[in-house]
């Protein structure tokens, strides 16, 4: 099954989206702020990122660029997660190499098929 990183820095939301990815089949990373999800993003081969933007340390949208700019992560699917929904917040997380965008508080209907789909079209690992 695919490996998810999930980037959150809220305790609750980590918890209440992981247990609901786990149920559906799916393995999960968990970081905290946005260094130690480079840095698992790194060593640890996930197949997406659920990147919270509001993180602490170096924030989403940073290690999104960051993550993007490196050959070894770059291909990895990133959604940003954020409680900003405005059509800006969406242009933003785009322009800093996310390949889709999400709101919070997460509808996970709406969420699960974003994470199909960039699945799909990812490209197989080696």
């Amino acid at each position: 099954m695919p490996k998810i990183l999930l980037v959150e820095d809220n305790e609750m939301n980590r918890d209440m989206l992981s247990r609901r990815l786990e149920k559906r089949g799916y393995t999960l990373a968990i970081a905290a702020d946005g260094a130690i999800g480079i840095e698992l993003a790194k060593t640890g081969a996930p197949d997406l990122i659920l990147m919270d933007m509001s993180l602490p340390v170096i924030d989403g949208w940073e290690a999104t660029k960051l993550l993007k700019a490196d050959p070894a992560t770059k291909a990895i699917p990133i959604i940003a997660l954020t409680a900003h929904a405005m059509d800006s917040d969406r242009v933003q997380a785009l322009a800093a190499g996310c390949d889709d965008f999400d709101t919070k508080p997460v509808e996970l209907a709406r969420l699960l098929a974003k994470i199909e789909e960039l699945l799909k079209k990812s490209p197989p690992k080696a």
